[in-house]
């Protein structure tokens, strides 16, 4: 039987990655550990758990942020939803399914940017059916389905506002990996568990860093690793503060 100090030897061995071995007294236990062979998933998985607090005051400021953008921002929210009414038939804001905290999926909400009856144009959307099946999110400046407004709320981002909604009512947070369409995870189980150790956000690493040429969800495994690795409200904050500027460079908004 393996003794609590035995088994925080052993927690501790894990995390420096060599290869040791534990005697006990009663029973001789080889207990071999290199970095190759441990679970990355665990480690992240424990790395989180140790964050609790910072998770409680990250879920406040959610909270906080989105009901205050949403006062804020509301005339523009008004004004969005009338020109997309007028411009086009259909629905202001749609939703479809995303992967969320734990694996759960949630309704993800944006203001629709392409016509609603996206089969009148066939090969954009078997392009982008096609990409999904591969984990790729198809991107085009050509996209026939775009509507005029589409064009100005996607360049603006303006077409993500209503995930406010979302953070507020718990699905995401301001700041996370992108919430991806279960179609782009499907190639990658392993990468699935591990983003969805945190809750997906509006904006994080991979959109400040690099959205404009990378849309797979196999390029995002670095940079959502990476923002779970170092998972805090001060990483957050950094995130934060260049977003605006991400967003009005307007690189890969299309």
């Amino acid at each position: 039987m393996i003794t609590s100090g035995q088994k925080q030897f052993f927690s501790q061995a894990m995390e420096m990655n060599f290869q040791t071995s534990v005697v006990n007294t009663e029973d001789i236990i080889y207990i071999h550990v290199a970095s190759d062979q441990y679970n990355k998933f665990q480690l992240l998985q424990q790395r989180v758990y140790e964050k609790k607090l910072q998770m409680i005051c990250k879920r406040i400021f959610d909270i906080f942020v989105s009901f205050v953008l949403i006062f804020l921002l509301s005339p523009i929210l008004i004004l969005i939803t009338v020109l997309i009414r007028l411009t086009s038939r259909g629905p202001a804001v749609f939703s479809n399914e995303r992967i969320g905290l734990d694996g759960k999926h949630f309704n993800c909400y944006k203001f629709r940017s392409m016509v609603a009856n996206q089969a009148v144009k066939r090969d954009d959307l078997k392009q982008t059916i096609k990409g999904l099946e591969n984990g790729i999110l198809h991107k085009s400046k050509t996209d026939g389905r775009v509507t005029f407004i589409g064009k100005i709320i996607r360049k603006t981002s303006i077409d993500e506002l209503p995930q406010l909604f979302n953070v507020l009512k718990g699905d995401m947070s301001i700041i996370g990996p992108r919430p991806l369409v279960p179609f782009m995870l499907k190639p990658f189980p392993e990468f699935s568990k591990i983003r969805c150790l945190v809750k997906p956000g509006i904006t994080g690493l991979w959109q400040i860093r690099d959205r404009e040429h990378n849309t797979s969800a196999e390029f995002m495994i670095k940079h959502d690793t990476e923002y779970i690795e170092n998972y805090g409200l001060i990483q957050d904050f950094k995130i934060l503060i260049e977003t605006p500027i991400a967003v009005l460079s307007a690189k890969g908004a299309y």
